[in-house]
């Protein structure tokens, strides 16, 4: 769906599940049992594709930081880092998470506004492990989770959205009204708990007991749908009533990434989110994908994995040196 490439940013299916038998990972008493669970989702995934597993007790703390500021893992699985692991596919669409907050937590992510294509995935991979593995269910329930938003399918269907302008309007809480009557919620960029800023907000389904895979999906796109209307209402209304301000913020975003000689990580991000809007108006011209890999690549842990820095500078200090030499290559200005 390439009209909404300039406000949904991915597409994302996560299924939870459990090992029937075994006790949720919060109260399990036997390293035996996680051990089994990541024995056998090892042996599963080998024969289903080809995926990096990596056992978050062979990593620095740093590395664990760095997959979760690239929405690879949770911050509940670092947590768990002794007996916890990830299994990442070769173009890191598919992620299987072992020993979190459920036993397994399957993801499987996309660019842009397409729920039906992780789904498809996911339930390939999904089904593999029900014939292989004895997976907690329930007639009534449906599938155990630890949580129990949970219960039922165990799926989660989330859109990763950029809403500049309804933030900039003021009008997020008239969305944030609409969004969670309709059994949808919102949260930040790194999902439940984090911070809103940027205009990057995350819409997915409340709950899934009581409703199918494809309704989840159906309801979730239904409010994607209503979001993106508001958003292109929005901008064409600042565009017609507030255009040279705009444009006026946004090339001093671009000015200050280019010569700053400190940069927070959070101003970081804001600053970006202007510069990203400035070439969705046209103002300035941007090299998409490798933008798009400044806001992990600037973030602390990755930037420590990419430079080394490791209090030889200051972090801003260094950040600033990165994002400035990157932006000059990828960004100009435009109309």
């Amino acid at each position: 769906m390439d009209e909404f490439k300039d406000v949904a940013i991915s597409s994302r299916i996560r299924l939870a599940r459990n090992v029937s038998g075994f006790n949720f990972f919060t109260k399990l008493t036997s390293e035996t049992d996680a051990e089994f669970i990541l024995n056998s989702m090892e042996r599963i995934l080998s024969g289903f594709g080809n995926f990096d597993f990596i056992r978050l007790k062979n990593l620095s703390l740093n590395e664990c930081n760095s997959l979760l500021e690239r929405h690879i893992i949770s911050k509940e699985l670092i947590e768990n880092k002794d007996i916890s692991a990830v299994a990442i596919s070769a173009d890191e669409h598919l992620i299987v998470m072992m020993n979190e907050e459920d036993h397994l937590r399957l993801q499987c992510i996309y660019d842009g506004f397409n729920l039906n294509k992780p789904y498809r995935i996911i339930k390939a991979l999904d089904e593999r492990i029900l014939s292989e593995i004895d997976i907690a269910y329930n007639d009534n329930l449906g599938f155990i989770a630890a949580s129990p938003s949970n219960l039922g399918t165990g799926m989660r269907a989330s859109v990763m959205l950029f809403l500049p302008a309804l933030e900039r309007r003021g009008e997020l809480d008239i969305m944030k009204k609409e969004v969670l009557s309709s059994g949808c919620t919102i949260r930040g960029l790194y999902g439940e708990g984090s911070k809103n800023y940027g205009g990057f907000y995350q819409i997915s389904n409340q709950n899934s007991l009581g409703l199918s895979e494809e309704e989840i999906i159906d309801n979730v796109s239904e409010q994607i749908f209503s979001i993106y209307e508001m958003e292109m209402s929005a901008r064409e209304d600042i565009l017609s009533s507030d255009h040279l301000k705009l444009k006026d913020e946004i090339f001093r975003a671009y000015g200050v990434l280019k010569e700053c000689a400190c940069l927070g990580e959070e101003e970081m991000i804001k600053l970006f989110s202007l510069v990203k809007f400035g070439g969705v108006l046209g103002f300035l011209n941007i090299k998409e994908k490798e933008f798009e890999r400044l806001f992990t690549e600037g973030a602390s842990a990755n930037l420590r994995e990419l430079t080394n820095f490791f209090e030889i500078k200051k972090e801003d200090v260094v950040r600033a040196e990165y994002i400035s030499r990157k932006i000059r290559r990828l960004v100009t200005k435009g109309g």
